[in-house]
């Protein structure tokens, strides 16, 4: 049980105060119970091994409640203009289906085509879904800590649903504006893609630049039978701000779910991704950006879960690490019997680009049934010297030669942004952290 203190801000009655419908309040209720019943995770376990968790003080961040100064906070504005690295965003976008904003964890715009509505799409709060007491949790249905935390402080739930055999072409933007200093913020999402439907999602979370917060998401991402859903999950967060996060899907049979994350910014940045292959003949493809310079640290965990026949994930994550930062990658591959003609590919690649840097990898596989074709393959290393040579040789100076090396590194992730609009806004984002004094 966690020690108890009165200075904590994370009670009972501050998750009470939050607004919502009767069974919102019993969800946060009986997950608070959860979450304050039990421990914080500390680095002795496995999924914490190599991680900065011990060094969290979550009591020096406050939740958003009323009554509070962490909740005064004023969102009118943002409702009608976009700070620029969210103008941005929404730029190289283009043309959207929908678009959500929020202020700290709280919607303060949500659009959608009215062609759209008419069919049955829901983009916007959970308040304006008809089922969403149904939504929240189904995916996340094993929930630690943290996911418990979110659920008994998330101050608005962003809901994309879209009925069977609707085709969403255009995105759905999701943006989200954290500047609560010393704030706790929840972000929750759920997407539901109904049978053979088709949506993308992206979903991008920035803050002002020398913000002291703690941002702790949840993304839930349910695809139904021969569904298609495309997920670009980025975060540019400031450099005093801590991220806990999760990411659970579940994939029917015959559909397919693709997802990108890019972590660029934080102090200490994770997400723990849960891809779970329910459906004969689903499956996932995950795919990971991240690059840490100063004393950043990045952490990511994934699960790919196949619980049904010849079920298919592939997950590539690449990651670069310069000055005194940190990157941690460790993947499970799960196969459980009756999952045959299985097939399941695991592949984290790591660039240390400076002397005090440091990555760890770390792939496992766990394998049940015989009729399977897995891998996995993990490198961690500096810039070839080869490449460098050849590159030197025709006349580029080191440090053009190791900025072209390092794009060309991602440019594979890159490409598997299918919103060809966000990948020149990245590569610049990435050749950023390789200027002098980018710190």
């Amino acid at each position: 049980m966690r020690p108890p203190t009165s200075l904590s801000p994370f009670t009972a009655d501050a998750a009470s105060g939050l607004p919502g419908p009767s069974w919102v309040r019993a969800l946060r209720a009986a997950a608070f119970e959860r979450f304050d019943a039990g421990d914080l995770p500390t680095e002795a376990e496995e999924v914490w091994r190599y991680s900065r968790i011990d060094e969290l003080d979550l009591d020096a961040y406050s939740p958003l409640v009323a009554g509070t100064d962490a909740g005064a906070v004023d969102h009118a504005g943002l409702g009608r203009d976009l700070p620029p690295a969210l103008e941005a965003v929404a730029a190289a976008v283009g043309e959207r289906a929908g678009l959500v904003v929020l202020h700290n964890g709280r919607v303060v715009r949500a659009e959608l085509e009215p062609s759209l509505s008419e069919r049955g799409v829901v983009v916007g709060a959970l308040v304006d879904s008809a089922d969403g007491e149904e939504l929240v949790g189904s995916v996340a249905a094993d929930p630690d800590a943290f996911v418990d935390l979110n659920t008994a402080f998330m101050a608005d739930v962003v809901v994309v649903r879209v009925p069977r055999g609707v085709a969403v072409e255009r995105p759905v933007l999701v943006l989200h504006w954290v500047d609560a200093a010393g704030g706790a913020i929840f972000p929750r999402l759920v997407v539901r893609a109904g049978e053979a439907s088709q949506v993308s999602v992206v979903d991008h979370v920035a803050s002002i630049p020398d913000l002291a917060a703690f941002v702790a998401p949840v993304v839930e991402i349910d695809a139904a039978e021969a569904a298609n859903v495309s997920y670009v999950g980025m975060q540019e967060l400031g450099r005093k701000v801590w991220q806990v996060g999760y990411q659970a899907s579940s994939v029917g049979r015959d559909a397919t779910l693709s997802s990108v994350l890019v972590a660029l910014g934080g102090e200490y940045a994770r997400v723990a991704t849960d891809s779970r292959l329910q459906g004969l003949g689903s499956t996932s493809r995950l795919r990971a950006l991240y690059f840490g310079d100063g004393a950043q640290m990045h952490d990511f965990r994934t699960l790919q879960d196949h619980d049904a026949p010849k079920t298919t994930s592939d997950l590539l994550f690449k990651g670069a690490v310069e000055d005194e930062s940190r990157a941690v990658y460790s993947g499970l591959i799960r196969i459980r019997k009756g999952a045959a003609g299985t097939n399941a590919f695991q592949t984290n690649r790591n660039l240390v680009l400076g002397q005090g840097a440091h990555a760890d990898s770390v792939p496992n596989l766990e394998i049940e049934e015989n009729d399977v074709k897995c891998s996995h393959a993990s490198a961690v290393g500096p810039i070839d010297e080869e490449q460098r040579y050849y590159l030197e040789a025709r006349g580029l100076p080191p440090e053009a030669a190791d900025r072209l090396i390092v794009l060309g590194f991602f440019e594979e992730i890159l490409e598997d942004i299918h919103i060809t609009g966000l990948r020149d806004p990245l590569r610049r984002a990435v050749a950023a952290k390789l200027e002098p004094g980018s710190v």
